[in-house]
């Protein structure tokens, strides 16, 4: 076993560091400054494309963890990019918060509130801030947070609203994305501000702070968490009515090892506990996603009864930290062995072995999806980044243990 876990160890080094190395080489735009919006598959940049929050956030997240983890400068002038971009043309600072979008010149596009970006610049801002100590960083992340609280919290329900308008006014339209439902709370967008919060935390370790981490797991476990079948729901209104839709079993795996490690940051003993079977539920209810080849499937449509034969990279990535947190707790090589089987997918039909990076995903067949970015509005070297990072770390702690 610990031979297997030396290899993958060294194999998903190689590729973290090839992941990086694309990022710097293909993405940085020197013409307009920042990051470009959108970088086709032969590498091909799409002019007039806009600049998303979130792309700048999991560039500045990924590459001070990357410095954080390494300790190699390359990797945190990259990050100072990032975090100079959003300051300077992402941060509304007349009404606070961060635009939605702006265009290829760094001009406000979109300034809606949509509080998942806020979330992921809280996320890459508490990450920078461990690796460089910048305390305007950090104040611009609790001043994030602040604004979270003063406007998305639910005082009466609990829970946080998805979006709103440049100066916080409601909306009508609260979606993140064309796909999704149009409701006012939404399994994704509580879990990338759990993430967040948790992430600023180990940096600026606030009571209140602590208590929202674990109110949020709470909500996880009485609300997001369907306890019959271990799978998410993931849209409700306000008052916690469900809105059924889809099982994302990339969503699932995602957050079978993700609220685990919120409550292991906040050092919450019940929270622990019970994530930690969460955990090994979650997980089984994704396992249901699996194809033969190792691969997970996008979603599934309840209501008509239909699989999307697509398997799109970031839930690969998250299957791989999934079953082996699986593994870790359960000390089962069943789990290792699907870590490992999804690596392998991902090696076979993912990794663009021309032109580098991953692709966006294939179909049943294998075959490529056409006209999807390989960098851009929502593909960026965030889960495939963290997965390489993520279990690197535990292999280390696992063979160090081993010893």
């Amino acid at each position: 076993m610990l031979q297997k876990l030396e290899i993958l160890k060294h194999e998903l080094q190689e590729e973290l560091n090839s992941i990086l190395a694309y990022w710097m080489q293909y993405t940085i735009d020197d013409t307009n400054g920042g990051f470009c919006g959108s970088v086709s598959n032969d590498n091909t940049v799409k002019a007039g494309a806009a600049k998303g929050v979130v792309l700048n956030a999991r560039i500045l997240w990924t590459f001070s963890a990357a410095y954080n983890h390494s300790g190699e400068k390359k990797y945190i002038a990259v990050a100072e990019k990032a975090i100079s971009y959003i300051t300077h043309h992402f941060i509304d600072k007349e009404y606070g918060g961060v635009y939605w979008s702006a265009d290829e010149n760094g001009n406000m596009l979109e300034g809606r509130k949509q509080i998942y970006g806020l979330a992921f610049c809280i996320y890459g801002m508490s990450e920078y801030y461990a690796a460089t100590q910048s305390k305007a960083v950090l104040d611009a992340a609790i001043e994030l947070y602040n604004l979270i609280e003063q406007y998305s919290y639910d005082k009466d329900y609990k829970g946080y609203f998805e979006a709103f308008a440049r100066e916080w006014q409601s909306l009508d339209d609260f979606r993140l994305s064309a796909k999704d439902a149009n409701e006012k709370k939404t399994m994704n967008t509580h879990l990338h501000i759990i993430e967040a919060y948790a992430n600023l935390y180990k940096v600026w370790p606030n009571e209140k702070l602590r208590n929202k981490v674990a109110e949020q797991l709470y909500l996880f476990d009485t609300y997001f968490i369907n306890h019959e079948t271990g799978h998410l729901r993931l849209f409700f209104d306000e008052q916690w009515h469900e809105k059924p839709g889809v099982i994302s079993y990339g969503h699932d795996i995602e957050a079978a090892w993700l609220l685990l490690q919120c409550a292991e940051i906040i050092q919450h003993d019940i929270w622990i506990q019970k994530c930690s079977k969460h955990a090994m539920v979650i997980t089984q209810a994704a396992m249901r996603g699996l194809d033969k080849d190792g691969g997970l499937w996008y979603e599934y449509e309840q209501a008509a009864e239909h699989l999307i034969k697509e398997k799109h990279w970031w839930p690969q990535a998250e299957a791989m930290i999934g079953f082996y947190n699986a593994f870790e707790l359960s000390n089962d090589e069943q789990y290792l062995n699907l870590a490992l089987k999804s690596w392998q997918f991902i090696k076979d039909h993912l990794l663009d072995e021309q032109n580098g990076e991953w692709f966006w995903g294939v179909y049943e067949d294998y075959s490529i999806m056409p006209n999807q970015d390989k960098a851009g509005f929502w593909k960026c070297p965030y889960h495939n980044g963290r997965a390489c990072i993520e279990i690197i770390k535990r292999i280390s702690i696992f063979g160090s243990v081993a010893v």
